[in-house]
């Protein structure tokens, strides 16, 4: 879990026990006094008048009713008592509850949001091992050979072993690689892109743009070629200058790209449209043959 995670996530605990504290003093205001510090902060009408309230305050209290709380905010609830108590793991469940199984709830984009920090961490970390390998380098192998055998990218390679740019391998050296299994699912009508893993949600992105020939239709194709470029020059992997170059992925039947916004305002590139640094994340866990899905 990086500091970065970490800063969020206690930044979101607090915003959420501000949240927390507003509606129960709401309710302490508009349908029964809960006393302890409430009761300090705002007196009671019995207490301010030195009586108890009258029949028709009475009367407003007894009908008062707390607002309906869908399944999804209480599952929200509870995951942010143990984020506030460091149960990461316990509050990632609940979290991912909400994604699956109440995605229409009004906590379910916020915690799609926390869920994908969460995962992104582990994906792109080396000290999580879940669903990557080492490899023993061999005689005659290269970073294109060992990328094909393992169902990988050569970006997604330099990135878990922290290169800039390729470097000569030597046999027997170690080099971590992930398979990327990954599928796209993309959703214009919401301007969402999102990354899973099989069943299992990853990351979402907002789309900013969707600027493709025609309509989209709803339908399954796979990634065909993925490019990189400087100023409209193309950049391959192994140039020193490919980590800074812009990402694109093309899809193919029907062909479409994906690709980061342009670097100048007026300019509107053809495609798919996602925040650069988005699309840099895109790049990193996809390769040519992934599926992508159109909804």
């Amino acid at each position: 879990m990086s500091f970065r995670t970490l800063f969020k996530l206690a930044a979101l605990a607090a915003v959420l026990g501000v949240m927390l504290f507003t509606a129960m003093l709401g309710y302490h205001i508009a349908v029964a006094p809960l006393g302890g510090v409430f009761a300090r902060i705002i007196p009671s009408p019995g207490e301010v008048v030195g009586k108890q309230p009258d029949a028709e305050f009475a009367k407003m209290l007894d009908s008062a009713e707390l607002p309906h709380i869908d399944p999804g905010e209480r599952a929200f609830q509870k995951a942010h008592e143990l984020l506030a108590v460091g149960k990461l793991d316990e509050a990632r469940e609940k979290l991912t509850a909400i994604v699956n199984v109440f995605p229409s709830s009004s906590s379910a984009p916020i915690a799609r949001r926390i869920v994908g920090e969460m995962n992104l961490d582990e994906v792109l970390s080396t000290t999580h091992m879940e669903g990557k390998k080492i490899h023993v380098v061999k005689r005659g192998n290269s970073f294109l050979s060992i990328a094909g055998e393992y169902k990988t990218s050569i970006d997604c390679t330099m990135y878990l072993n922290g290169m800039m740019e390729l470097k000569n391998i030597q046999p027997g050296e170690e080099i971590v690689v992930m398979p990327l299994e990954f599928r796209l699912l993309v959703d214009p009508q919401h301007k969402l892109l999102s990354i899973w893993d099989g069943g299992r949600f990853l990351r979402e992105y907002p789309i900013l743009h969707c600027n493709v020939a025609g309509k989209l239709a709803a339908g399954r194709t796979t990634i065909s070629s993925k490019l990189a470029e400087l100023a409209g020059h193309p950049v391959l992997p192994q140039s020193k200058d490919y980590r800074g170059a812009e990402k694109i992925i093309v899809a193919g039947k029907p062909p479409f790209q994906i690709r980061g916004a342009a670097e100048t305002a007026d300019a509107s590139p053809q495609g798919i449209v996602l925040r650069s640094q988005d699309m840099e994340e895109v790049s990193l866990l996809t390769r040519i043959g992934n599926e992508v899905e159109i909804r």
